[in-house]
């Protein structure tokens, strides 16, 4: 049996780290999307606030399997 997957580009922000935004991105998308399978890292971004990082934004590409019916 083969297997066709989809795959999708999300952008998840955190004010803590780079880890919790993938981590909110992957956590929302699975609300909607099922049999989510792996993800890549494409793009790492932040906001400076004051001399600071205000929040850090990561986009992924994320992979998974389409149903088959």
């Amino acid at each position: 049996m083969s297997h066709i997957y989809k795959h999708i580009e999300l952008t998840g922000s955190s004010t803590e780290s780079i880890e919790d935004a993938v981590a909110q991105a992957i956590e929302r998308a699975n609300q909607t999307i099922h049999d989510m399978r792996w993800f890549e890292v494409t793009e790492t971004r932040g906001h400076i606030e004051h001399g600071r990082i205000g929040h850090w934004q990561v986009t992924i590409k994320v992979g998974f399997t389409l149903e088959s019916h």
